[in-house]
């Protein structure tokens, strides 16, 4: 296989796998934004976690929510739990990995704010662990999860969604995870501020 026709064949892949997803993920990122929007509303905010390139989209949905998504408006309170090197690697250090978001959420989570929580197998121990802390703090829950949901989907309350994606390639499931986060800011920004998506 020629690098032009490699190159052409992940397009393809992500093209088929966004198709493949639409239909399914219709409700489940509908419930997502008005569950956001309803926490937003209430002055409440939105924490977010991941492991590599998960943690870059839980800090790119953070970042779309506290300075701006498409256009200009007022800042939307986000915490990305894995960007604050020296609570992360102290928390790693004095008790255990998988505590990373858990001992921030026990501190920073109130109730009626949103966790989103991000992970393509869906079983990142770490991950878990939030979610379990989170329902503690009386907050609600995003998943974004692949394959079969993993772990993660058994520990979610009737009050929380998961945004599965229908593939069982971690860069696939990523690249829709990417999608939906951009789907998750036109939603709020049409919502909260009656913006027109471009």
């Amino acid at each position: 296989m020629s690098n032009h026709d490699m190159i052409k064949s992940i397009f393809d892949a992500s093209i088929a796998t966004k198709q493949a997803a639409r239909d399914p993920l219709l409700d489940p990122i509908d419930r997502a934004a008005d569950l956001l929007v309803k926490s937003l509303r209430q002055g409440n905010k939105v924490l977010s976690c991941g492991n590599g390139g998960s943690a870059a989209d839980a800090q790119h949905f953070s970042s779309e929510l506290l300075n701006r998504f498409d256009k200009d408006r007022p800042s939307l309170p986000a915490i990305a739990l894995t960007t604050d090197s020296s609570t992360v690697t102290s928390i790693a250090n004095d008790y255990h990995y998988d505590q990373i978001f858990a001992k921030q959420i026990s501190s920073l989570g109130q109730p009626g704010d949103i966790l989103l929580a991000i992970s393509t197998s869906g079983n990142s121990a770490n991950i878990i662990t939030a979610i379990n802390t989170a329902h503690q703090r009386g907050m609600h829950v995003i998943a974004l999860t692949g394959r079969d949901g993993g772990k993660m989907a058994a520990q979610l309350q009737a009050s929380d969604v998961e945004i599965r994606v229908p593939s069982a390639v971690t860069a696939r499931i990523q690249e829709v995870h990417l999608l939906v986060i951009h789907v998750l800011c036109t939603c709020i920004d049409a919502i909260l501020y009656g913006y027109k998506p471009a």
